[in-house]
Order: structure tokens, then sequence, then C-alpha cells
């Protein structure tokens, strides 16, 4: 089993790149070690805190417990024997946009619109991350965990993750109980592929492109993020900080009486998600620097650490635009991120 270290700096294992420590660290590659881990006398001693690519949490203080870092690797792909259908398989530690480019590359439709999200695949059925018209819940297959109390393993099926609009069992009745280990998705050869969302068709025009595959989508994907959303790597970012809100027909038609302009998608016959992005730009915090955070330029949706920020320094900034677009429009505003 890989060592435990400790007052581990966590500032390279976060993409805000908030500078806290965690008492206890440890970073997990086999199944095996995990297991070991489990069965240790330090995880009954100690907080634990599972990390994956950290791109969805803003620290506010050091972590008084164990963090365990998930870098289990390994890709793998198994055709199905009737049909185009294939599951793809790959361990928690595999970073995200590695996965999307070993689909594409093997011509596997179902992902390539979820190009270039950050994090690991271990965190998506977490979150059921989603982008561009397409959730994971939409290719998921299943999933491998631990059960932390316990250490035994258990497969997931897509009824058992209870997926939500960025929300699944791990958040709610299971939150804090499994570290999944590996995902699996179902995916296709032949690709049905979805280009109405955001500017994917707009910039499949302007690209010339009129019969797009998976690699055109997700290459006109990636070069729409990029040019929205600045690289962790260069300014510290969590990507997208709040849940675009859901309400109900009835307050949407007030609210577009009010607010013509409101950016929104249809969710179902009764329900309409509105732009979180939109809302606060319209407030009047896109490009806002308030001193070490702020939002990001192009994008009012990302807030990000200029350099030196604190987690409360975001978490305040993150509060008044709360309390702003509640004011304006009278939407409360959910934090994507995790706080800790």
């Amino acid at each position: 089993m890989s060592v435990v270290q400790e007052y581990k700096s966590l500032k390279a294992y976060n993409s805000f790149g908030i500078d806290v420590k965690s008492h206890y660290f440890i970073e997990i590659f086999t199944e095996s070690a995990l297991t070991e881990l489990l069965h240790s006398a330090i995880v009954r001693q100690q907080k634990l805190l599972v990390l994956g690519g950290g791109s969805n949490v803003l620290f506010t203080q050091d972590f008084d417990g164990l963090v365990i870092k998930v870098s289990i690797p390994g890709i793998s792909a198994a055709a199905q024997e009737d049909g185009d259908e294939v599951i793809v398989t790959a361990g928690a530690g595999v970073v995200w946009n590695d996965l999307v480019n070993y689909c594409v590359a093997h011509d596997f439709a179902g992902i390539e619109n979820l190009s270039l999200i950050p994090g690991t695949v271990g965190a998506s059925p977490i979150q059921n991350i989603g982008a561009y018209g397409v959730e994971l819940k939409d290719v998921f297959h299943s999933c491998k965990a631990y059960e932390i109390a316990s250490g035994q393993a258990r497969t997931f099926s897509f009824e058992g993750c209870r997926f939500g609009y960025r929300d699944s069992i791990f958040k709610n009745e299971l939150k804090n109980k499994y570290i999944i280990t590996s995902v699996s998705f179902r995916l296709s050869k032949v690709a049905s592929l979805h280009t109405k969302y955001g500017a994917i068709q707009d910039e499949l025009a302007k690209r010339n492109i009129n019969h797009p595959g998976i690699a055109d989508v997700s290459t006109v994907v990636a070069h729409i993020r990029v040019s929205k959303l600045p690289d962790p790597s260069t300014i510290g970012n969590a990507g997208s900080f709040f849940k675009n809100p859901v309400i109900d027909q009835s307050q949407f038609q007030q609210l577009i009486a009010q607010f013509p302009g409101v950016v929104n998608f249809p969710v179902g016959s009764d329900k309409v998600k509105i732009a979180a992005g939109w809302l606060i730009e319209q407030c009047g915090f896109k490009g806002k620097v308030v001193g070490n955070t702020g939002t990001w330029k192009n994008q009012a949706l990302v807030l990000v650490n200029h350099g030196g920020a604190t987690g409360h320094e975001v978490y305040s900034f993150s509060e008044q635009i709360i309390k702003d677009v509640d004011a304006k429009f009278g939407i409360q505003l959910e934090r994507e991120v995790n706080i800790l």
C-alpha cells in the first residue's frame, strides 16, 4: 500500500489552487491497495475525503483528516455480441478528457459532447456530469465501488445510481459511504450526434462541416469550451460554480415577461432550465474582480482565483452573487462546487 503522508499541501490537488493542508494523505493506484486501506485503523480513526481531480471542490480551511486521492488507471473496451454497442470501462483515476479522446479515436460514440470537462472518471457518476445536451446518465452502464465501512465491493446499475440533474445517490443517501474505483459506459459504434445545443451547429457551419462525425463534434466542443472557460493550469477555477436553476412554467412566464432576453432551455413539458451565467451577467458580475477572486471575463458562471485567493474569499464572493441574483430575479442559485 502507498505510504500515508502527513500535513500534505493540497494546492496541487484542487483546480482552484487553494493552498490548504490535509493532516493525512494517501494516493491509491489499485483496488487491492484500496481494500487494504479500508481495513486499516487510520480509516476508522479519521475523517475521510476522497479526491479525484479536485475539480469540483472549494477548500475554505485545512482538512483535519485523511485525504484519499484515487488514481486507479486503465481503459478497456468490450464489444457486445449483438448490435453496435460497446462497453468501455475506465479506472476512477483516468482523466476524463483522456477517456473522451480514447473513445473518439476508437469511434465509440456517446461522450464526444463531454469533451474537456475537468476531473476524473470516478467523479463523473457522482456529479452526473453534463454539457451541450448530453449527461453522463445517457451513456452510463455501471460502476464499481467499495463500501468504506465494510471494505466490500459493489456494482451499481443505472437504476441504483438514481441520477438527477448534477445529482446521484452518491450525493445523497450514500454520500461519503462509497469509493468508486471504475465506471463502465454504454457507447455505440454508430453515432447519434447532438449538435443543436449551444454554439455547436454554428461552429460546425463556420468550419464548413456539413456531415460531422464524433471527432468533429469533440473538436468543436473543445474549441467552444476553451474560448469561454479558463485553463485551471494557468488560473485557478472549478469550471461552472453554480447549477443552472430549473423553474416551473408559471415562474418562467413571469420571468420572461419581465426579462424577454432570458436564456432558457425546456426541460420536459412543465419545467424550464435558466442559464445561470446569463443571470449572473445581468447582475453585473461578468469579469468582475474583487480582491484575489472574481468571475471569468468570458463566462460569468466561472469563479476564478487570480492568485493567492483563499477559499473564504471565493465563498464570500459567491454569496454576493447568490444574493444579487435572488434580489433581481427571485431565483436562488445553488452551488455546483462542493464547499469544504
